[in-house]
């Protein structure tokens, strides 16, 4: 098929806009969370943020999971075949169902060890952990409801996911608004109050999920045997694609943590900077990586298809998709980073602190948005999961977290720029992946002969 650019950016942006949108919601429905928190003071904020990286953990592994099988539910895709299609979805559910009842069982059973891990101030411990426990079901919820999200995107059913965040948005921020503070005869629950929110949210998405996906208009629907009774020549690829993404994002998503481990220790006041303008730069940031998601979709179903020529041309102009948009969002958070940084009900140095972190996430955006494209997006749609998974580990605990400590509690700079040394590794790691793209070896096609 002859490549046709003003088609790709039709199909790119029919794809990309509803999954911008699913994630401009999901990072905003956070900083709503973090912004209403933050109105109870730095402690509250802080411990929402400690107790959130067990679930960022999970989900990280959830997604590495969902990544791996992804990249067969795109190819099966290319080709309509369907009943694979239900197959990844019905293994996913099972496997996911085992992860939700781990992280549950060890949430709920060590609580107060886990949260030490993140924190040593007493105050932001004991919020942490109502968070925590409050929230735990939301392990076992997200076994049902992710498997679905993501077979909706691989079969470009893009608007359904995108209903569906909407709908959890205004479920989260309203009993938020109602447990938080205590509004319409309800207990003013503070940080539980915010957890109740966010599994009340959870609890929306499932249901909505399994509606859409019992609709006779979904593309995978089928009877439930369907999902079932896997190939094991399916199951073993599956496993084979999907195990190094899991141990890929967990430990990325570990490491992400040690991060806050670093910066909290700086003092609670950088930390709460850091979270705010995480939860800030994230709707930049998942809007702008929308991209990345539509390319695993894409190139997945043009090595489906087996057009490698399409596929490595489209890879390309997915490259400076992606760098583009970085750029310009990239400086439009700079240029904004000094009314953001007000967002938070912060202290004067707490403001001055985010202000400069956001910079620093600009800064660095188009490198950091490349990255993720090639490892979650490019490599992964061609099947070369264990290259992104040894090319990130590397780069993030040999070279960021060793740099992330040193900079807090060795060399005591302040938290702007102990970030701003931690993220050297993005331009290692892209150098790295650049050479692999290059080479073409990850032009695999992962469905052959099943």
């Amino acid at each position: 098929m002859e490549f046709d650019t003003k088609q790709v950016n039709r199909k790119l942006a029919r794809i990309a806009t509803p999954i911008a949108v699913q994630g401009v919601v999901s990072a905003t429905l956070m900083m709503i969370d973090n912004i209403m928190v933050g109105f109870l003071g730095e402690t509250e904020l802080a411990a929402v943020g400690v107790g959130s990286q067990l679930f960022t953990v999970h989900y990280l592994v959830l997604f590495g999971i969902l990544s791996g099988s992804a990249t067969f539910m795109a190819q099966f895709y290319g080709t309509r075949d369907m009943a694979n299609i239900r197959k990844v979805i019905g293994f996913d559910f099972t496997l996911l169902a085992g992860l939700g009842a781990f992280f549950f069982i060890m949430t709920m059973g060590l609580t107060g060890p886990i949260i030490s891990i993140y924190t040593e101030d007493p105050a932001v411990k004991v919020l942490a952990m109502q968070y925590v426990r409050i929230n735990a079901i939301s392990f076992l919820l997200l076994a049902v409801s992710a498997p679905l999200e993501m077979a909706f995107k691989a079969t470009q059913q893009v608007k359904i996911p995108m209903i569906v965040s909407a709908a959890v948005f205004i479920t989260n921020i309203t009993v938020n608004y109602v447990f938080i503070f205590g509004k319409f005869g309800a207990p003013a629950l503070g940080v539980a109050g915010a957890a109740i929110g966010t599994l009340s949210a959870r609890i929306v998405e499932v249901v909505l999920n399994g509606y859409f996906g019992s609709r006779r208009s979904n593309e995978f629907r089928g009877s439930i045997q369907s999902f079932f009774g896997w190939d094991p020549e399916l199951v073993r690829r599956v496993i084979k694609n999907a195990t190094p993404t899991t141990i890929n994002e967990f430990f990325w998503g570990f490491g992400q943590s040690m991060y806050v481990a670093a910066f909290s220790r700086i003092s609670t006041t950088a930390y709460a900077a850091y979270q705010a303008a995480n939860a800030i730069f994230n709707i930049f940031n998942f809007a702008a990586f929308s991209i990345g998601d539509a390319s695993l979709i894409l190139v997945g179903e043009k090595l489906g298809e087996g057009d490698m020529d399409y596929t490595w041309e489209l890879s390309k102009h997915l490259i400076k998709a992606i760098l583009t948009v970085g750029t310009a969002i990239g400086l439009l958070a700079i240029v904004l980073s000094g009314q953001l940084s007000h967002v938070f009900r912060l202290t004067e140095a707490g403001q001055m602190y985010t202000k400069y972190i956001i910079i620093v996430f600009g800064a660095t955006m188009a490198a950091d948005l490349y990255n993720g494209l090639q490892i979650a997006g490019i490599l992964r749609a061609g099947g070369d999961t264990r290259f992104a998974m040894i090319a990130e580990m590397t780069c993030i605990w040999l070279i960021a977290i060793p740099l992330a400590f040193i900079s807090a509690l060795v060399w005591h700079l302040p938290v702007h720029l102990a970030l701003l040394v931690t993220r050297i590794e993005i331009f290692i790691r892209a150098a790295i992946v650049t050479k692999r793209f290059v080479s073409k070896k990850w032009m695999n096609t992962v469905i052959t002969d099943l």
